[in-house]
């Protein structure tokens, strides 16, 4: 059995807009040769890269007085992996409040693959284009640690950001070969029916959302909102095992029957 020191911190993103019916949410298609949630519908995010940690990373950020080393690498992150899957990019020239627009994004473009290889660190890439990284952009939304019973573990911090004007977002067609702006009732009722496969913990933060009828209404439930770490245990009961969350962090569902958690579908569940 893992132990909780070997869950390996990550970010994800929720890109979220407001659509002709409602909320919708960036989510991408993980390629079926990746080795984790192959083949799934999840949000833009992955590991911390090593560039993540640089300490320079402090001077070339909006918005991190507040944080720590630990929560800045963790908004590196999520900004860094939201470019490299998607090509959103939640940055802006020095002295402007608004973030990049299409045709700024347009020359970037080239270097969305780099930070992958190791190739380019952040730091490099906002010093040599002159920009710096939108972390004020960023709301926390969750952190969920994979099960100790699990072969890969991961601690992941989710964060809600508005899509900035003008970008749309784009798959990368490696790890990701498909992308969507998705309503999330949308997204639960496809992965309800067995059309969209997508993992436990993006559902049930898909299910958070469901009370969010704009991006404004999300990420202002999100700012008033303790964040209570989950992670996932097994309970035995009479009618099988379950998967539980604690009950206070305020998601709609604290327990699943493990295979409705593996990609059943959730008669009962909102959406």
């Amino acid at each position: 059995m893992n132990d909780e020191a070997s869950a390996r911190p990550s970010a994800t993103i929720l890109i979220l807009r407001d659509g002709a019916d409602g909320l919708e949410v960036f989510m991408v298609v993980r390629h079926h040769e990746v080795d984790f949630a192959s083949g799934a519908s999840v949000f833009p995010g992955g590991r911390l890269a090593e560039g993540d940690r640089d300490p320079a990373l402090r001077g070339l950020c909006d918005g991190v007085e507040g944080m720590d080393d630990g929560q800045l690498e963790l908004a590196v992150a999520a900004i860094r992996e939201s470019f490299e899957e998607c090509g959103i990019l939640l940055a802006r020239r020095p002295g402007v409040a608004e973030l990049l627009g299409a045709a700024d994004l347009a020359p970037l473009e080239r270097y969305r693959g780099k930070f992958d290889t190791g190739a380019l660190a952040m730091a490099d890439f906002l010093r040599a284009n002159e920009l710096r990284l939108a972390c004020d952009a960023l709301v926390p939304y969750a952190n969920w640690i994979t099960p100790d019973f699990a072969p890969k573990r991961f601690d992941t911090w989710f964060f809600l950001a508005a899509a900035p004007a003008g970008q749309i977002g784009l798959h990368d067609g490696t790890e990701a070969v498909d992308s969507i702006w998705i309503r999330p009732a949308q997204a639960l009722a496809e992965a309800n029916a067995g059309t969209r496969p997508i993992v436990f913990a993006t559902r049930m933060n898909l299910m958070h959302l469901l009370g969010a009828d704009s991006v404004v209404a999300a990420m202002a439930a999100a700012s008033g909102r303790a964040i209570t770490t989950i992670q996932p245990w097994l309970e035995d009961r009479p009618d099988g095992k379950t998967v539980c969350i604690p009950a206070a962090a305020g998601y709609p569902l604290s327990e699943v029957p493990v295979d409705v958690a593996r990609g059943g579908p959730w008669p009962d569940a909102p959406g």
